[in-house]
Formats: C-alpha cells, sequence, structure tokens
C-alpha cells in the first residue's frame, strides 16, 4: 500500500512508499496523521515546493459493496501502431462494503411495530396523505451507498492530489435482456457482445454452477428449456451451468436432467427471479455520476462490459477493487499485487436508548451516554496487557462496557474483558470497519509501515 502525504499545512502531497514513510518519521520530518488507512504529515516542507503527477480515483459501484482504487495515470507509445496507450499504475486498493441491507430490514422492523403499535393497541386518526418527495429521492437503503462512495471520495482527495475520476456506469436494461429483439441486432454485436448478459447470469446465479451449485470452475450460459425444443432466448431461460453439467444435460429438458423436485422448483424459481441486487445499481447510477461531477473534476464514465473485457484482456483476478483498476479506458495495470483495505459501514451508533422485543416493546435500557473512560465503541484502540490470561498485545476496534472492562474485535477473534487501563487511542471511529485482504496468495503481511509507526515518536 502506498502511504499517502499532507504538507505541514494539510494539503494532500503525492503518496510514498512504506520504506520513505519510516524514515520520514524516524527522522522527525513527518508525523502520523492517521493510522488506517495510513496518512502522514509532513513538518518540513509545504505544497508549493513539491511536483506532482495525474492521479485518478477509480470506482466500481455495486449493491453490496464498492470498489475504489488510486491509480497514477501513465502514458506510452507503441512502436508497432505509433498509438498513446494508456496505463494505470496501481497505488491503493480499496472495497467498501454498504450496509444497505441491514438499514432496509431495521426501517422495515420498525414500521411494522409502530404500526401495531398504532392500529392494535392505541388508536391514532389517520393523517392527510400530503407527505411529498423531493425530484430525485432515493429510499434511505440506497441513499447510503450514494453516500458513502461520495464520502470516500471526498476522503481520497483530502489524502492525495487527485486529478480525475473514472466510474463504472452499471446499467442492466432489464427489458432488453428480457427481449432483445427490440434493440435491434447492431446492439447486440460489436466488441463486447455477450459480456453484459453473462454477466447479470453470473450475479444471478451467484457464479455457481444453477444445477450442481458448485464453483471454482469454468462456467458456462445454458438454456434451461433447449433450443432443440423450441426455447427462447429470454433471461427467465437462461443459466449458468458448469461444462460437465451442460454437456450431460444437452437438449434434454430440465424435468429429465434434474430428478430431485425440491432442487428442481429452486432452479425454475430462480430463473424467474428478477436480480434484486442489479435494479439497486439502477437507481442509484445516474445519482452517483451527477455527485460525482459536482466534485469539480473530470468524470469518465464506462460500461460493465468493458470493465470485465479489460479484466480478462489483462487477465487479473476478479475483485471489486481490481475491477475499480480495470474500469474506462486502460491498456496496462501495473504494481496490482497489492493488499487491499476493507472498509466495512458499521454506523456510528443508533438514537435508540432501549432494546425491542418481538411485539416492539422495551426490554432493557441501554447506558445514556456513549463513551466510557474516554472510549467510545469502534474506536481503535492498542491493548497492552502486561499480566494474566490475556497477556499480550491486542490491536482492534473496542466495544465499550459500563464497567470499564471492553471486548476488542482483533481480526476475525474476539478478546472479551480488557480493563480500560490498559487501552491506548489510536483513531477515533468514524463510522468504518477496517481489515486487510491479500490480492494474492503469499502475499507479505499488509499494513506494516502503520504497524511499526505505532512505537515511532512521530504517533500521537
Amino acid at each position: 500500500m502506498a502511504v499517502f502525504v499532507q504538507d505541514q499545512h494539510g494539503h494532500p502531497l503525492m503518496p510514498c512508499t512504506e520504506r520513505r514513510a519510516r524514515l520520514l518519521l524516524e527522522r522527525g520530518r513527518a508525523k502520523i496523521h492517521r493510522v488506517v488507512p495510513f496518512v502522514i504529515r509532513l513538518t518540513d516542507r509545504s505544497r508549493e515546493t513539491c511536483a506532482f503527477q495525474p492521479l485518478r480515483i477509480k470506482l466500481d459501484p455495486g449493491s453490496k459493496s464498492t470498489g475504489l482504487a488510486v491509480v497514477r495515470d501513465t502514458e506510452c507509445v507503441d512502436r508497432t501502431t505509433g498509438e498513446i496507450e494508456r496505463g494505470a499504475a496501481v497505488l491503493n486498493l480499496f472495497e467498501l462494503i454498504h450496509r444497505g441491507r441491514q438499514i432496509s430490514e431495521a426501517l422495515t422492523a420498525r414500521r411494522s411495530m409502530r404500526r401495531r403499535r398504532r392500529g392494535n393497541l392505541r388508536y391514532r386518526a389517520p393523517r392527510f396523505n400530503n407527505r411529498t418527495r423531493q425530484s430525485g429521492w432515493l429510499p434511505p437503503s440506497l441513499r447510503h451507498r450514494v453516500d458513502t462512495t461520495l464520502s470516500w471520495v471526498k476522503r481520497l482527495r483530502r489524502w492525495a492530489p487527485i486529478t480525475d475520476l473514472s466510474c463504472e456506469s452499471v446499467r442492466f436494461d432489464l427489458q432488453a435482456l428480457e427481449n432483445p429483439e427490440i434493440s435491434g441486432v447492431e446492439y447486440q454485436h460489436g466488441t463486447l457482445f455477450g459480456y453484459e448478459i453473462r454477466e447479470y447470469l453470473l450475479l444471478k446465479w451467484g457464479h455457481t454452477c444453477g444445477y450442481c451449485g458448485k464453483g471454482d470452475r469454468v462456467l458456462n450460459i445454458d438454456h434451461i428449456d433447449p433450443r432443440a425444443r423450441s426455447g427462447s432466448n429470454r433471461v427467465s431461460n437462461l443459466a449458468i451451468a458448469c461444462v460437465d453439467c451442460n454437456q450431460k444435460k444437452g437438449a434434454q429438458p430440465i424435468e429429465s436432467f434434474v430428478k430431485d423436485k425440491a432442487r428442481l422448483a429452486r432452479i425454475l424459481a430462480q430463473a424467474k427471479r428478477p436480480l434484486r441486487d442489479a435494479a439497486a445499481v439502477n437507481s442509484t447510477r445516474h445519482t452517483l455520476a451527477g455527485d460525482l461531477r459536482g466534485e469539480g473534476l473530470a468524470v469518465e464514465l464506462a460500461s460493465g462490459g468493458r470493465t470485465k473485457y479489460n479484466r480478462v484482456r489483462l487477465n487479473l483476478p476478479k475483485t471489486h477493487a481490481l475491477d475499480a483498476v480495470c474500469v474506462g479506458q486502460v491498456d496496462e495495470v501495473t504494481d496490482w499485487q497489492r493488499p487491499t483495505l476493507m472498509v466495512k459501514s458499521t454506523g456510528r451508533g443508533s438514537y435508540s436508548r432501549t432494546r425491542l422485543d418481538k411485539y416492539g416493546f422495551p426490554r432493557g435500557y441501554l447506558m445514556r451516554r456513549k463513551d466510557v473512560r474516554g472510549f467510545r465503541t469502534g474506536d481503535l484502540v492498542c491493548a497492552r496487557v502486561p499480566t494474566g490470561k490475556k497477556t499480550g498485545t491486542h490491536t482492534g476496534r473496542v466495544a465499550i462496557r459500563e464497567s470499564g472492562y471492553f471486548n476488542i474485535q482483533t481480526g476475525a477473534t474476539v478478546v472479551q474483558g480488557i480493563s480500560h487501563k490498559h487501552c491506548e487511542l489510536l483513531q477515533r471511529a468514524d463510522g468504518y470497519g477496517y481489515s486487510w485482504i491479500a490480492t494474492t496468495k503469499g502475499e507479505a503481511g499488509t499494513g506494516r509501515a502503520a504497524h511499526d509507526a505505532l512505537s515511532l515518536p512521530g504517533h500521537h
């Protein structure tokens, strides 16, 4: 991961390597501004004396998660054709996990509980239906996806001198997918022919075989009702199947190939079920593009088919962050074997001070304040326990308790009952949880500079 750098006045400078950041901290030329993502602030340099290169934020919006990548634009001339090729040197990779489903479920539960209390238990006269919604209104679960994505674009602009934006304008034309003939042959053919429909089906069937349920293998598009038996090309008649199942099925009817009635019913129901995630992305793509243009930078919009075409041509693994790298015009990608920072939306707590039972009535009361001994739930802390069963150093997100003994989430484990006396605050809660994943197997440890720098004099 490249380390973000700011000058002595807080203005963004070009990112540097972890080794250079470590040297700057050791020599007292920089201080730690933020731990995750790692940001340092120089103490002896201003923006006017620095050189800059074009940096770009690339986004791959999704329903459940959004991929972000900070890349440095490069250009070179092809010696054979003489054309200018546009490359991308990857600096940072992020995967932003949304909480739209939790928001939708919480609002649904609140609505049902209020309806029961007001309808069955306490009568309230109906109000006039005079509430209006502004133009471009989105449900809270969809608005959250746009707001969190835009929030991280603004954060990255504070930490790096971004000059351009690239965003995948995801568009699933559901009517055209159901009836491709309506838009003519020219719409379907070309360099990206077949990529949009195949990507839709892969998302719909979860990148697994629709018949045997196995993944991690070559998947083909299969007609549930075979073409030899007058089956149509509608998406409701298409499934994703592995090579073995595709060959075994052949021209058999689905009823003859799948003997298990329960599995047969599940396959037919999945084939007719609409892709809810695709509808969510369709609803937010125009709003997200408009908000990105409002940032005052040049915005490049590209199709999802172009993204997959670039990824397959460049032979890159399938991840949300690397999909973001492949958005738009890109002829070459370098330094993509970098760790990905997983950013999970956790929220900033709740206004509710009670727990509710299944009927919507309070069953317990929470603390009236949100901080205990100077700590809040979600803060990044480092606990150094000298003695006892939990001896050692534990770094992670803290969950406070009124007793002063906290729980610390460290990766996939939870260390319980850590006294506040052993905890040191590293970073205040900002509504997100952070973790690292390796892009390739056998990759070196991630975020090493951040962990090594915690013991340096520049940490504050």
